[in-house]
């Protein structure tokens, strides 16, 4: 069996450093950054197959910290089914693997399997992910922060609650060690037969507008049973709700009155695209003080994060709820802190702005003008009618302030992601600003 030093010696230094940030998942590739190699834990010997644990360090004394699944001579041992089969063995019989910082912990809690084949899906944004025995899909974690990852907490809690939208938790594995604590991949069910959401509404509205709003009444009635269950054990320290007090607000407003104008600064001068809110960002601003003023009640739960229809699966018989990690720019102290689930509402509805807009670049067609009103109806109409009202504000005033100030906190982040990765996609995110500034305050 080979030793960590063995493991340590093939891995050369210079071609770790090249290697790293060139991969999808490196979160910072546009900062200077040294790449050091900390610990390699052997987790099996025929394949050989161990488990890196790789610093990136920036010229500001931060650093971020990266899994690889790596073999003698190889920074990415999960291209091939052999060392991925040694993984999921080593999942589904609950191995422990001791190295000389730590601990590798394997969870398994589903039934067993048949086999422990293999199907690569190949590398994600952040992730990779390996479906076995065609019952099970287990995300690999690329970075590593201290503390269960969103994703093992929300799937166990909602899975141990029998929320039925959500793909079952089977089983995960972490680091216990001197370096951190921290969760390294989640095992979740299979969905099978089910289709994309933003694909399903994508397709719908090039074809058939009308069939598909039945079908979003129905998703908001599993959001709102989502978040009710997600609010609904007020002995868990990690989901009790909570009152929202002034300094949640606060803080909320704060941070969106930042991002707005970071992004109102940067705007860039002459673009017809972004003139209707060109030179306006201190309307933005004004705007969101005041809508801020006039909130209250409800309560903070645990939340999704990062919402959209993408984050869907429609199966013939219900819609299931997918990706539970949060927004993965942000960091995880943050994806963890409980928010007013208007907040998951503000993300789906924007969601249903993107779709009528993209439905143009996309599939060549024109939506309905009336769609997306439409379409956020019917889901508000299904979310109101499942959500425990104990978690929202008590007017509908209430609601729709809260509603329209997380809206504005999605579309000015959009703003500058479209204007930095797809120039072309500007305008929606505009269309959504320019809307929130002509709606009357209530």
């Amino acid at each position: 069996m080979p030793t960590e030093a063995d493991l340590v010696r093939s891995i050369d230094a210079d071609a770790l450093a090249e290697w790293v940030p060139a991969q999808r998942w490196f979160a910072s590739k546009s900062r200077e950054v040294h790449v050091g190699l900390l610990e390699v834990l052997v987790l099996n010997d025929r394949p050989p197959l161990g488990l890196a644990l790789v610093e990136a360090r920036f010229a500001a004394g931060t650093h971020d910290l990266y899994q690889l699944l790596v073999g003698p001579g190889d920074l990415e041992a999960l291209t091939t089914p052999a060392p991925a089969e040694a993984l999921a063995r080593l999942l589904t019989s609950e191995a422990r693997v001791q190295g000389e910082h730590g601990t590798i912990a394997f969870h398994w809690s589903g039934e067993p399997l048949d086999s422990a084949r293999v199907r690569l899906l190949g590398a994600e944004q952040s992730n990779t992910s390996i479906v076995i025995d065609e019952s099970v899909v287990l995300k690999v974690f690329r970075r590593l922060e201290p503390g269960d990852n969103p994703e093992l907490e929300m799937t166990r809690f909602l899975t141990t609650n029998g929320f039925e939208n959500v793909p079952a938790l089977r089983g995960w594995y972490a680091l216990e060690g001197e370096l951190l604590d921290a969760t390294l991949g989640v095992a979740q069910q299979l969905v099978h037969d089910g289709r994309d959401g933003w694909e399903l509404v994508l397709d719908a509205l090039a074809n058939d507008p009308d069939r598909v709003l039945r079908d979003l009444r129905e998703l908001g009635e599993v959001i709102g049973q989502m978040h009710t269950v997600l609010g609904s054990d007020a002995t868990d320290p990690d989901f009790a709700p909570e009152e929202p007090g002034e300094e949640a607000l606060a803080l909320l407003t704060a941070t969106i009155d930042e991002e707005i104008e970071r992004v109102f600064f940067d705007l860039p001068d002459g673009l017809d695209d972004i003139a209707p809110i060109a030179g306006r960002g201190e309307e933005v601003r004004d705007r969101l003080q005041l809508m801020s003023h006039v909130v209250a009640g409800g309560r903070l739960i645990r939340h999704h994060g990062d919402l959209h229809l993408g984050q869907t699966l429609r199966t013939p018989d219900r819609w299931m709820v997918l990706d539970f990690e949060g927004e993965p720019a942000r960091a995880l102290i943050d994806r963890r802190r409980r928010r007013s689930p208007m907040r998951d509402v503000a993300g789906m509805l924007r969601s249903f702005a993107y779709a009528a807009s993209a439905t143009r670049i996309l599939r060549g067609k024109e939506a309905p003008p009336d769609w997306e009103a439409r379409a956020r109806a019917e889901f508000l109409d299904g979310y109101i009618a499942e959500i425990d009202p104990n978690l929202l504000p008590a007017s509908e005033a209430g609601i729709r302030q809260l509603l329209s100030i997380f809206e504005l906190e999605k579309a000015v982040y959009e703003l500058r992601y479209e204007l930095n990765n797809r120039p072309d996609w500007v305008p929606i995110p505009v269309a959504g600003i320019a809307r929130l500034l002509e709606e009357p305050l209530i």
